[in-house]
């Protein structure tokens, strides 16, 4: 397990390398001027030379790719500013603070948002497929096919706004969604976000329950399954012994690809619901053209994806043994 598990982080080490040269080169190289970019909608002629210097744009474009590369190890010197200590992502001349402490500060917001809605959908999915692929074909596997089907195709700007409508504004039965730190008021972290969870788990926990349920009738129908039935085992320890674990392989996939994109900012819900998280923060950064901000999230972002399929690999290899080999 140890050297699978050495693997699979050289693996992303290498990934999380190429994704970071690539992405710098297009936002370095491909705008005409990076630093009046960086610089905003302000700049003075005094604040763009000190953004020039400070990115380096006199250098050839693999040194300035290798300044900011080492700054993640060793940190980084900004002439006029300071220093930014490493991990440096880079340092934002928009909102005049390093990348990383403005994504540490969005980032208990969007790690609430993701991992909240994940219980709720990962229970009620699951849970709903689960039961239509016991029941296929019968009144209950209809009725949650359908409903998924119509869950699965709403937009969260468009259910947003009605579950505020009906549930905050109108009938007060939630309260106005924020966000309050955990470790400051619990009830008010859950009552604040609750409404977003709702919403957020609304159109996930529709794709959960149609991928459920087709991986468990599918499983439902391979000969181990039938040959465990043929001996006289129970009808549940049949389903949960043999065709629920052979049928929870993709979807851990799945949810481990899911959960690292939800880490990386939930744009529309965040928007939707005036969350100030890593989506927001990366919506700001386009509109703002904070290229050192907005490089920073996305390099973030890629981290949590390519970090939860390491996980998603290893509960692999604990569900089954052979892949270890692989």
């Amino acid at each position: 397990m140890l050297r699978f598990l050495v693997r699979r982080f050289l693996g992303a080490a290498i990934t999380l390398l190429i994704i970071s040269a690539v992405t710098f080169m297009l936002f370095y190289a491909v705008p005409h001027d990076p630093a009046r970019m960086a610089c905003g909608k302000v700049c003075t002629p005094d604040t763009l030379e000190l953004i020039r210097r400070n990115m380096g744009i006199d250098e050839s474009l693999p040194l300035q790719y290798w300044h900011w590369l080492s700054g993640i190890f060793v940190g980084r010197d900004y002439t006029g500013i300071g220093r930014c200590d490493a991990p440096c992502l880079g340092y934002s001349f928009v909102n005049h603070e390093s990348v990383l402490a403005t994504v540490q500060d969005r980032f208990p917001t969007t790690a609430s948002l993701a991992l909240g809605s994940s219980v709720v959908f990962l229970i009620f999915g699951i849970g709903a497929g689960m039961l239509a692929a016991v029941k296929q074909g019968k009144a209950v596997d209809k009725i949650a096919s359908s409903a998924s089907l119509i869950a699965s195709s709403m937009q969260i700007y468009f259910v947003g706004p009605v579950a505020l409508y009906l549930l905050v504004y109108t009938t007060h039965i939630l309260d106005q969604p924020s966000y309050t730190p955990f470790t400051e008021n619990p009830a008010a972290w859950f009552s604040g976000l609750l409404v977003p969870w709702l919403v957020l788990a609304l159109i996930w926990t529709a794709n959960y329950t149609r991928m459920t349920r087709s991986q468990l009738v599918e499983t439902l129908s391979e000969d181990y399954v039938r040959t465990a039935r043929a001996k006289g085992l129970s009808r549940r320890t049949v389903f949960f012994r043999f065709a629920w674990r052979g049928a929870m392989g993709p979807i851990v996939t799945i949810f481990g690809i899911d959960m690292g994109v939800l880490l990386g900012g939930a744009m529309i819900t965040e928007k939707t619901f005036s969350l100030q998280g890593l989506g927001m923060l990366a919506v700001k950064s386009v509109i703002n053209n904070d290229l050192p901000m907005l490089l920073g999230v996305m390099i973030v972002t890629a981290a949590f994806v390519v970090f939860a399929n390491i996980i998603v690999d290893a509960v692999y290899a604990l569900i089954d043994p052979r892949i270890r080999l692989a």
